[in-house]
């Protein structure tokens, strides 16, 4: 095989996203109940267009820098809607933003990843990260894998690119041009780098621009991928 390292994106790749929970604004009720003692002071509609609007600005400050693909830092945002957060202890600010991320989607590890993932590791290859994320990604795709016995482990942290991490995202070049680097220092070149994605415009395409070869991942590809890399 002459992949001799694999870069994962996160959502829609490792992590199957679902739909908000039908229940979410109760949920969102008893999330400030239990966390601030009190009623919401927006609704979970509300909440998210006070965040909209602070991540517009944020991007356009970013964007008079040159930062053509900015990324935020998502307890900020939080943060300046309900100073409330801020408030609490580190470990109950956590849960808070962890849990309200499970009011905006539903996430599960892919079909299959689980067995190629293994099968990567037992092969010597080496893995990453290239994730346009925030803090309770990483939450969830821990919890995501451990449902599959197994854990991050298998995932070196200078492979892992989180954009939150960082202040820029995928598929800004830099994002690639650095995990480039970091492999090159352990003797690892482009045309020996896999990305795995499921996005064109934010995972293959700037993938192949910097030499790396490339897995568009459809519905179905976990299983796929596992009988073309044999074939490599």
């Amino acid at each position: 095989m002459s992949i001799r390292a694999v870069i994962f994106d996160v959502y829609g790749t490792l992590l199957e996203v679902g739909p908000p929970p039908v229940d979410a604004d109760a949920r969102w009720t008893a999330l400030w109940q239990e966390h601030i003692g009190i009623e919401p002071r927006l609704s979970l509609a509300a909440f998210a267009t006070a965040c909209d609007q602070i991540i517009a600005r944020e991007h356009a400050a970013a964007h008079t820098m040159g930062i053509q693909f900015p990324e935020i830092y998502w307890p900020a945002v939080i943060a300046e809607v309900v100073p409330d957060v801020s408030r609490l202890s580190e470990p109950r600010r956590d849960e808070f933003l962890f849990r309200h991320a499970q009011l905006l989607h539903t996430v599960r590890l892919a079909e299959g990843a689980a067995s190629v993932l293994r099968w990567l590791v037992d092969a010597g290859c080496l893995l990453g990260v290239a994730s346009n994320s925030q803090p309770y990604t990483i939450r969830e795709l821990d919890v995501a894998l451990a449902g599959d016995g197994i854990s991050r482990d298998f995932f070196k942290p200078a492979l892992c690119f989180w954009s939150f991490e960082h202040g820029f995202s995928k598929p800004d070049p830099h994002v690639f041009r650095l995990l480039t680097a970091r492999l090159r220092a352990q003797d690892i070149v482009p045309t020996e780098i896999l990305m795995v994605g499921d996005r064109l415009d934010n995972d293959i395409e700037p993938a192949r621009a910097q030499g790396w070869q490339a897995w568009h991942l459809t519905p179905s590809g976990w299983p796929s991928l596992r009988d073309w890399l044999q074939r490599r």
